[in-house]
């Protein structure tokens, strides 16, 4: 194959070899449609069909979310929460909520805490069922384990459309609680559906668990070592599918994580396998949990009263407020001078410090295996990009 038939996003590279000159294959990626990983590129370098470079390469779907919020209200920045990550708009808004009552000494109600846990566990369900269902598409497989995840998924979206009046971009917390309160008969369709998600659970892990392509396509793929991963400051379920314990549930305690039971699943490899079963176990101590806090759920208010909207000013100082997303820890840094907007408005965000280590986890892999790495990674370009 001479360079005048190739495509015009590969091309030979020469390279020099002991053995005398041999050429790489230099293929770009991407852009990927924003319904797949997101507007996402990958520059690859590959020695027949194995990967020995790899540059991410992101930015198509930066929309300055940091200086915007810096020109804004500590309250308008609210609804661009929900952008980051549009599959988890409610943890989004937990996390910057609770960096903003850390600036200001707000407290908030009990009801309002367990209704900030019971959707952000429904919110970790929603995602954890539909990147396994983006996984096995990645993988080849036809549209049936994705289909299966989105009909659970609908369910979870039909309940917080009906809670917030939308179905992705939620707009829900406050500082000092959250916006509504659960409307009649809610409470008992939230029960319902978290009743019947196990036997989801236990379908999908038959369906798919002992597999023999997706053990042979991910068992041994992508291996994360539990040093890197500690190096990189990944978090999240790929940081425990490497072994390391930890989970700001049980590290932090915020809100009032620390009055419920639950364990934190560990993988033993650090695969593509164990990132995958690391999600499917996470989705079974979330409906623990939900059950523990839907049968304690207090009557109360929703809202500190002594929390103000409009005309919001914090005293000078600086706070970081961090919880654990469904990606891992997502964190805001604000620093307030007393004015009605931050002076400074950081986003640590999970997708974007997870795929640092894109490359280290490819290189030597199949070039047919670094789109299901990249997906058992779960970024979000919104996240990434910012």
């Amino acid at each position: 194959m001479t360079t005048a038939t190739l495509p015009p996003n590969v091309h030979l590279s020469p390279k020099a070899s002991a053995d005398g000159d041999t050429q790489l294959f230099e293929v770009s990626m991407g852009p990927q449609h924003p319904s797949t990983h997101g507007v996402f590129r990958m520059d690859v370098a590959l020695d027949g069909e194995q990967v020995v470079k790899l540059k991410p390469v992101f930015g198509y779907l930066h929309r300055n979310h940091e200086k915007i919020a810096e020109d804004e209200s500590y309250i308008g920045s609210m609804p661009y929460t929900d952008r980051l990550d549009y599959f988890c708009s409610i943890t989004n808004n937990w996390a910057y909520a609770l960096a903003v009552e850390k600036l200001a000494g707000i407290v908030v109600p009990e009801r309002a805490e367990y209704l900030r846990v019971i959707t952000a566990e429904l919110t970790r369900l929603q995602n954890h069922s539909s990147l396994i269902g983006f996984l096995m598409q990645d993988m080849g497989a036809s549209g049936t384990p994705l289909m299966y995840a989105f009909r659970e998924r609908e369910k979870i979206l039909d309940l917080f459309e009906s809670l917030t009046g939308a179905r992705m971009m939620c707009n829900y917390m406050r500082f000092g609680g959250c916006r509504v309160d659960l409307p009649a008969g809610w409470l008992d369709q939230a029960k319902a559906v978290v009743a019947a998600f196990p036997h989801f659970l236990d379908e999908f892990e038959n369906l798919l668990a002992s597999n023999e392509i997706l053990m042979a396509r991910t068992q041994g793929v992508g291996v994360l070592s539990k040093e890197l991963a500690v190096n990189a400051g990944v978090t999240g379920p790929m940081l425990r599918a490497s072994g390391v314990n930890y989970d700001l549930r049980k590290v932090d305690r915020y809100g009032i994580y620390d009055r419920f039971t639950f364990r934190v699943p560990l993988g033993d490899h650090g695969d593509v396998y164990d990132r995958y079963m690391i999600r499917l176990l996470e989705m079974r101590e979330s409906v623990k949990i939900l059950e523990q806090a839907m049968r304690d759920l207090p009557e109360g208010p929703i809202q500190d009263p002594k929390t103000k909207i409009r005309g919001f000013k914090p005293k000078p100082g600086e706070a970081y407020g961090r919880i654990e997303s469904p990606k891992g820890e997502l964190g805001f840094y604000l620093v307030s001078t007393g004015q009605p907007n931050p002076y400074r408005y950081r986003v640590r965000p999970p997708s974007l410090i997870n795929l640092t280590v894109l490359e280290e986890i490819c290189l030597g892999q199949n070039i047919a295996d670094v789109v299901i790495i990249l997906g058992s990674v779960d970024i979000v370009m919104g996240e990434v990009d910012r």
